[in-house]
């Protein structure tokens, strides 16, 4: 006789035979869904390099993921392996490692989360400050604007540095080259100008690449310091790090950049520095077997450089209006301007600020050497007020330094020569100046017409900056409304020009 089953038992094989209905309908309704993925393997490691079999339809610059999650690029594309850029830690990479393709370029977050912040090339975040908030993703390699899109450079960049802003003027788009031998104030003068941009609305980025960690540090400490880190984005790859990363960096935070030009910002940009970016060029190309030319550089040094500068440009107003300046650095060996990357990089740019290490070792900083250092946009970009100072400004610099090498002699001279070094002279000391102190248009104009007509002839050399600092405090409070009108744009009249004499005099008595 069958045992009768109780209503628990029923219910479960109820619940199974639903159950197996629901599997079997789903195995006749599923298809197969096959993809297929381009792998390929790490044949050997080298210093920052990596040599990949297989990823046969691998693109140029593309971003491969290799083993660990460690980020790299395709450099070389021969036939039978692909050279690639390591851009991390690659201590734990070994032969025989799997390498997977992304199908897109390396590319680098942008948007208005990056301000204040400090990064690598890849976007990963280096202060400790948390995950990154970006508004897209761009690809570090970009095609500079065409000419069609460019606008003349019309608007001053001020640099709050009284030498540069006078005699050797920067505009909105331009690209000054900043050169000079090691430790000669080279970096002081780009972090002064990223400082004084804090009432402007310019947006600053700051490339480090190839520098000591402790140096980029006291530079990040600084800006903190001087509250410009708000409006700064730091992007880095030192020394320590692997070459290729060091390589992509400048061309990451010019995208970055770019992203504020395009939505109509002004961007100022500093590559501290391009000697570093060659050097490490040099190394990854010598690891890829790639034919050397000249000191070993590939043959197309040139171009690397010149595709990262051109990118730099102020644009029409159809086209956002925006501009991005480039303030490159380059470190020359014993003043050796004819150098191969200087002289590459000279003829890229739009004029050099040349640092002495003669002028330096005197004390006279910062070390500008006038007569070696140029604007070619010149006193297009200028104020009016500066114009109307700077040409007898330079002129009587540049006879001092003339006449200073003859005066050594012992040669007599006449009362008009030692009056020319006597004005000279004092011009060398208005253009001193300390760092980490940027000054406004207002008070260098007061302080070279003081010079130029003469209120500063019967004060001692040794009184000039004190002397000078009176004089910028009484402009400041007696005439308010002029030096408005000096920094809105306005021409430097007669009269303009008699208050600020009268002014001085009574600053100075």
């Amino acid at each position: 006789m069958a045992e009768e089953r109780g209503p628990a038992e029923g219910q479960l094989t109820s619940e199974l035979d639903a159950a197996f209905g629901a599997l079997a309908a789903t195995r006749e309704q599923a298809t197969a869904d096959v993809a297929v993925r381009e792998v390929g393997y790490v044949s050997e490691v080298g210093h920052g390099i990596a040599r990949v079999t297989g990823l046969p339809g691998v693109e140029t610059d593309e971003l491969l993921h290799l083993a660990g999650d460690l980020p790299g690029m395709a450099f070389n594309l021969d036939p039978d392996e692909v050279g690639v850029l390591l851009l991390g830690g690659y201590e734990h990479l070994a032969a025989g490692a799997e390498v997977r393709r992304t199908h897109r370029p390396l590319d680098v977050p942008v948007g208005e989360g990056l301000l204040g912040r400090v990064v690598d090339a890849t976007g990963r975040p280096l202060d400790g400050g948390g995950s990154i908030r970006f508004a897209q993703r761009r690809p570090i390699e970009r095609p500079a604007p065409p000419v069609l899109h460019r606008a003349p450079v019309s608007v001053p960049l001020q640099t709050g540095i009284k030498a540069i802003d006078a005699l050797i003027p920067i505009g909105r788009g331009q690209r000054e080259l900043i050169l000079g031998d090691r430790q000669t104030g080279k970096t002081a003068i780009a972090i002064d100008t990223i400082i004084n941009q804090r009432a402007t609305g310019v947006i600053c980025v700051y490339c480090a690449i190839g520098q000591r960690s402790s140096s980029v540090a006291k530079v990040i400490a600084e800006l903190r310091q001087r509250h410009a880190m708000d409006y700064c984005v730091v992007m880095v790859a030192t020394g320590e790090d692997a070459p290729g990363l060091q390589f992509v960096t400048a061309y990451a935070a010019t995208s970055v950049a770019e992203y504020f030009m395009e939505a109509g910002r002004d961007v100022l940009i500093v590559y501290d520095d391009l000697t570093c970016h060659a050097r490490a060029y040099r190394e990854v190309s010598l690891l890829l077997r790639r034919p050397p030319g000249r000191e070993a550089f590939p043959g197309d040094i040139f171009y690397i450089h010149s595709r990262l500068l051109e990118r730099a440009t102020h644009l029409r107003e159809e086209h956002g209006g925006g501009s991005l300046t480039a303030l490159p650095i380059v470190e020359t060996e014993a003043e050796n301007l004819s150098a191969y990357v200087p002289t590459n990089i000279i003829s890229i740019t739009d004029g050099q600020v040349y640092l002495s290490p003669e002028l330096f070792q005197k004390g006279l900083l910062p070390a500008v050497s006038v007569g070696t250092s140029v604007s070619r946009v010149g006193g297009k970009t200028q104020l009016p007020a500066f114009r109307a100072v700077a040409g007898e400004l330079r002129l009587a610099y540049t006879q001092f330094e003339e006449l200073e090498v003859f005066a050594r002699f012992g040669t007599r001279m006449d009362a008009e020569t030692r009056k020319r070094l006597e004005r000279g002279a004092r011009v060398r000391e208005v253009l001193k100046q300390a760092q980490y102190k940027p000054m406004r248009v207002a008070e260098q104009i007061a302080v070279f017409v003081a010079v130029a007509d003469g209120v500063l002839d019967s004060v001692p050399v040794e009184s000039i900056s004190r002397a000078e600092a009176q004089i910028r405090e009484t402009v400041v409070a007696e005439l308010p409304e002029l030096c408005h009108r000096i920094e809105s744009g306005e021409k430097l009249s007669d009269d303009d020009r008699r208050d600020i004499v009268r002014a001085a005099m009574t600053a100075v008595e």
